[in-house]
């Protein structure tokens, strides 16, 4: 995916800090549809894991349009809101390798950890569909965010 613009590092501390979020995306009829998801920073956005056989992704695939919750782990200490338009990698989109490595990505990045069989690993996200999804934001709010900004003042 090609690099874009870069998030803020106090945003980007803040999704790597709260890695739960909540996937908006858009029902055939319009009706938004939710999905608590796993989230880290990511090429300038959001990164998430999701699969092909899940609604979301059919989603996405027909409407790119999206957004991502992040809320601080206690609910009430802040939350970042971003809206923009789902990047896919998918089977459809991309060569094996590509799609390797992403999913490889995400692993690291979502547990901050390397797996103990990258060859199992494979084989799990391969039989699972596992797609990368990376969202980067054309607008970002929240009272994370406003926070962010007072704390940058001082």
């Amino acid at each position: 995916m090609p690099r874009e613009a870069e998030l803020a590092p106090q945003i980007e501390q803040f999704i790597h800090d709260n890695p739960q979020g909540v996937l908006t995306s858009f029902r055939r009829n319009g009706m938004p549809q939710l999905s608590i998801v796993t989230v880290y920073p990511r090429d300038g956005g959001v990164g998430i894991s999701i699969t092909e056989n899940r609604m979301k992704f059919k989603n996405l695939l027909r409407d790119p349009r999206c957004s991502v919750l992040v809320s601080h782990v206690d609910w009430w200490s802040g939350f970042l809101v971003f809206e923009g338009k789902a990047e896919l990698i998918h089977s459809g989109n991309s060569d094996p390798e590509t799609l390797r490595k992403a999913r490889r990505h995400i692993f690291s990045a979502t547990t901050r950890r390397r797996s103990a069989d990258w060859d199992e690993y494979d084989r799990i996200t391969e039989a699972d569909k596992r797609v990368a999804m990376v969202l980067r934001p054309d607008d970002v709010y929240g009272t994370a965010l406003a926070r962010m900004r007072e704390a940058l003042k001082k």
